[in-house]
């Protein structure tokens, strides 16, 4: 792992952005100045490192795939992403359903979410309510059902029926993309399009993988629309294994020119499912290809107790997706906290 910085090359305090960038490679606005200053020690400085490894990383030609668990997109986080990935520092995306579809609720239904800072006193009559209004709440942000989650069903079934009738097959994060490029939603932007990481990533043309999108807002809704006839055949939407083997290739592709790192926001799915692409190469097919380039993760998982959420990056050599000598980072930490300052840092912000 990368030393912890040497307060020798911190920035002092009202130091230029020159002398930042200097000591990191790459200059430093106000919130990387502060960082550099005062993170200095323990998950302060774990931060500063994967940061600083992340930016090195690419300068020696490395891509990178950042991977979104939990509810990042109601948090906002695309207020950071979508620049990230527009100034070409995120390459492939592997995210929930989840993370997928509230992007899109938060750019055409943001003025009505809600927000409810006291949620932690909230009775079980409160919790109905709520429901009853059809506001559905993930910790202190209401996503409202009626102008979010039917809205952009309303356009996925257009979607998703005319491919039935055609006969053809699409990702879910195609269907996405067709009716946002289509334009269909445009009329209903609540936010600043340019805060919209899935709108950056279809502009950039970057790859999307969403393993277990079945467990998903839409993905119930897709179930639904089987179950009713609307979709005549299931397949309509392509499923996991189509993703793993889509990744595969992309992943050999890709790594022929760049390795390939991995920032994992999060735990589950989002991230067990795409660093499983090189065991399953090497060991599964039998074909040659190198190990991911550079490994963090933000995680507030406990280590052990068998989580492998929680489990170092160290227990990943074992299963052959890490070297001895990958450039390795666990950041133990609230990643809606961490993630926009490691962007913040990057970014030169």
């Amino acid at each position: 792992m990368t030393a912890h910085p040497d307060p020798a090359n911190v920035p002092s305090e009202g130091a230029s952005s020159a002398a930042g960038s200097a000591a990191t490679g790459l200059p430093l606005g106000p919130v990387g100045s502060f960082l550099r200053h005062h993170f200095r020690h323990f998950n302060a400085a774990a931060l500063i490192d994967a940061a600083q490894g992340y930016h090195d990383f690419l300068q020696r030609g490395g891509r990178m795939m950042v991977t979104l668990a939990g509810a990042m997109s109601t948090a906002e986080l695309g207020l950071s992403l979508a620049e990230m990935i527009r100034r070409g520092k995120v390459h492939l995306i592997t995210c929930t359903g989840a993370n997928l579809e509230e992007d899109v609720f938060n750019l055409v239904a943001h003025d009505f979410y809600e927000r409810v800072p006291h949620y932690r006193d909230l009775t079980p009559q409160d919790e109905a309510a709520l429901l009853a209004r059809h506001m559905n709440r993930v910790t202190d942000t209401c996503i409202p059902e009626m102008e979010a989650m039917r809205r952009i069903e309303k356009a996925m079934l257009e979607v998703w029926t005319a491919a039935d009738r055609k006969g053809e097959r699409c990702f879910p994060h195609e269907f996405f993309q067709q009716i946002l490029a289509g334009g269909a939603l445009e009329s209903s932007y609540q936010i600043d399009p340019r805060h919209s990481w899935v709108l950056a990533a279809l502009e950039r043309r970057v790859p999307i993988v969403v393993p277990g999108w079945e467990d998903s807002t839409l993905g119930n809704m897709y179930a639904a629309a089987v179950f009713r006839g609307d979709v005549k055949n299931v397949h309509t939407v392509r499923t996991g294994i189509e993703y793993m083997t889509w990744l595969a290739r992309h992943y050999l592709d890709a790594t022929r020119v760049n390795p390939l790192g991995m920032f994992q926001i999060g735990g589950g799915i989002a991230g067990d499912f795409p660093i499983c692409v090189v065991p399953m190469l090497q060991q599964d097919l039998g074909v040659e290809a190198p190990l991911w380039g550079y490994f963090c993760q933000i995680s507030d998982s406990t280590t052990s107790f068998g989580s492998y959420s929680g489990a170092v990056p160290n227990e990943k050599i074992t299963w052959g997706k890490l070297g001895v000598d990958t450039p390795k980072y666990i950041i133990e930490s609230d990643a809606a906290i961490v993630a926009p300052l490691v962007f913040a840092y990057l970014l030169g912000w």
